[in-house]
């Protein structure tokens, strides 16, 4: 190879690879373990696009948005919010929860949760089953 292709090899991170006759991928694009990283955008939050600076206990609707069917605190990094957004959030949320307007738990299930079918039992993996009836013979006529 000469060197002049091997230098523009080196500059163009586009440039076609002589052993493989392809484009080759430019190496800041590929992580540690050689695998492509894109660039993932970041989560916008609610209140960020709503330009919403505050949030108090009594705006429940709200604050619904930031828990899940459990009642739990969805966590930043599924909300979007800043570290800021999400303190103040979950303050309000305490303080909702205290003045009952929101719940601690929820523990009706919905409907698609419920035809999931039976719960198992927890701590008891070791069950003698009963064993299985047997069919009676058949009687001759």
């Amino acid at each position: 190879m000469s060197e002049e292709t091997n230098r523009a090899a080196k500059t163009d991170p586009t440039a076609i690879d002589p052993r493989l006759g392809a484009v080759r991928a430019d190496k800041d694009a590929l992580d540690a373990t050689g695998r492509f990283k894109g660039k993932r955008r970041r989560k916008v939050s609610y209140l960020t696009t709503n330009k919403i600076d505050t949030v108090d206990y009594k705006e429940v609707n709200i604050l619904r948005r930031f828990t899940n069917d459990r009642g739990k605190i969805i966590p930043s990094r599924q909300s979007g919010n800043t570290a800021k957004q999400q303190r103040m959030i979950a303050s309000a949320i305490r303080k909702a929860r205290e003045m009952a307007l929101l719940p601690f738990v929820v523990t009706e299930m919905s409907a698609d949760r419920r035809d999931s079918g039976p719960r198992r039992e927890r701590g008891n993996y070791r069950r003698e089953e009963a064993p299985a009836p047997q069919a009676e013979p058949a009687a001759a006529e």
